[in-house]
């Protein structure tokens, strides 16, 4: 059974049109004529005697009002999502659905792996995973389409609750055999005298790196830029060069030997923290909550309320 169908089909036509931002678009994704669901809105909104959109040339694009209504779709779809869940458990969790959005460095290894090991005890779970950029990570939990997030952050986000944060400074990758091999940690300098891998200047490393090396007037001329994390871990342990990442992304290639992981002494590369999101005062179904304590012991961690939700508590 799916959760739209515990959903009143008004509700389910505008959040569609909402998300699409388009009655052509919705309609497609609904197989419903775009004039049924322009009529279906139009009486939502005599209902409630107010404009949900404002309709533009190129668009539908929500109200305050619609914002508000939005919000309240979304958590109807959620509860049921949560009710179908439940239902599912009480057959000892073999039916059922875990949607992730994380970021790339945890999806090449660690999230793969995880859903193998939950899948061999939970066999009838279906996984949706997005691999979305750091920042859009928040947006997907936020916006019902994840139940859960995982992502590096330095900064609250609003209506998440951060059930789990652990630090992730940001470490010196080198292949085995490096002339910096010997030395138990490094700084940023020494990595300059070598060639380097590094992600592009939006990524919130990357950012990282540019912050401290304009304190120290140091200019860094990387000679592979990449977004996705394993083309540089692989660079690496191929030996062409150094760079720079997260024990999580790095730690299937350093237990194989294939990679040398230091800590870096620069200012500001511990300011980073891994986080594990949900949308605040949401009760999970039973299957992604079952997932997530697995994903927090893995993390190594103890997993806490959603006493975070407030976003008071972050870097």
């Amino acid at each position: 059974m799916r959760p739209h169908l515990l959903q009143d089909a008004a509700l389910r036509y505008f959040l569609e049109v909402a998300q699409c931002g388009s009655l052509t678009q919705a309609s497609t994704r609904l197989h419903i004529a775009a004039s049924a669901l322009s009529r279906q809105i139009a009486a939502l909104e005599e209902q409630l005697q107010t404009r949900l959109f404002e309709r533009h040339p190129r668009g539908m694009v929500l109200t305050e009002a619609g914002d508000i209504l939005a919000l309240h779709a979304r958590r109807s779809l959620l509860d049921a999502e949560r009710a179908l869940g439940d239902i599912a458990a009480l057959r000892g969790l073999r039916a059922g659905q875990v949607r992730l959005a994380t970021s790339d460095a945890f999806a090449n290894e660690f999230i793969p792996q995880l859903c193998v090991q939950f899948q061999r005890r939970h066999a009838g779970i279906r996984f949706m995973v997005q691999v979305l950029p750091t920042d859009e990570v928040p947006n997907a939990v936020r916006q019902g389409q994840a139940d859960i997030g995982l992502c590096f952050s330095r900064a609250p986000q609003p209506d998440i609750a951060v059930r789990q944060r652990q630090r992730a400074p940001v470490l010196a990758l080198l292949p085995p055999g490096h002339a910096l091999a010997e030395q138990p940690q490094l700084c940023l300098a020494q990595l300059a005298d070598y060639p380097l891998a590094l992600p592009p200047p939006p990524t919130t490393i990357r950012q990282m790196i540019d912050i401290a090396c304009t304190r120290q007037g140091l200019q860094l001329a990387p000679v592979l830029v990449s977004s996705h994390a394993r083309t540089l871990l692989h660079f690496v342990a191929s030996g062409g060069g150094v760079s720079v990442g997260s024990e999580i992304a790095a730690r299937h290639l350093a237990s194989a030997a294939r990679l040398l992981l230091r800590p870096l002494t620069d200012q500001g590369m511990d300011l980073r923290d891994i986080e594990i999101q949900t949308l605040a005062d949401r009760d999970l179904p039973s299957a992604a909550q079952a997932f997530l304590e697995l994903l927090a012991g893995e993390l190594g961690g103890e997993l806490g309320s959603d006493s975070n939700s407030s976003g008071l508590i972050g870097l």
